[in-house]
């Protein structure tokens, strides 16, 4: 009987030894983040309808999720600088001024929202050659991260791990 015990405690020494090994990468068990990141610049005007379309490299997974963050250098200080989740709102004397965006499962537009405002009298520093960045935030993440504050984008681009090489720029 001794022999026995002694037996199974050596092989589940050995078992539990087999067990063992290098530890996986970091992050939640079960996500696996395949996003896409585009970079876009766009010039709005009368010619574009004030709204410019662009296509997904890959079609979306349905319940994938986008984000689309615009770039917004300081007309003061050029090290100053945010980069700003759509929608976002401006206010002037004479009206709202309103970046929005939609998407479908194939493409996506970056667009003057509708507004009192005229468009045509706006500086070119709200119209001209705008950079925008959009994050396609894949589908087995958008219910595990319901706490993520996607308004902070240094915070969200280190949560989705993507670096400033990832974005694939997208021309018209």
């Amino acid at each position: 009987m001794k022999k026995l015990f002694l037996i199974l405690f050596v092989a589940t020494g050995i078992i539990m030894q087999a067990c063992e090994g290098p530890e996986g990468p970091p992050g939640e068990p079960g996500i696996n983040i395949v996003g896409e990141a585009y970079e876009v610049e766009v010039s709005f005007n009368a010619e574009n309808n004030y709204i410019e379309f662009f296509d997904f490299t890959e079609p979306l997974v349905e319940g994938d999720a986008v984000l689309v963050y615009m770039y917004e250098a300081s007309p003061v200080d050029s090290e100053a600088f945010a980069w700003r989740l759509l929608p976002q709102t401006f206010y002037f004397e004479n009206g709202i001024l309103v970046y929005n965006f939609d998407y479908t499962p194939v493409d996506f537009s970056i667009f003057l929202d509708n507004s009192p405002i005229d468009f045509a009298q706006l500086d070119s520093y709200w119209t001209d050659n705008l950079l925008f960045r959009v994050v396609v935030l894949p589908a087995d993440l958008v219910s595990s991260s319901a706490r993520m504050d996607f308004y902070d984008y240094e915070a969200t681009m280190k949560y989705l791990d993507i670096e400033e090489g990832d974005f694939i720029r997208l021309t018209r």
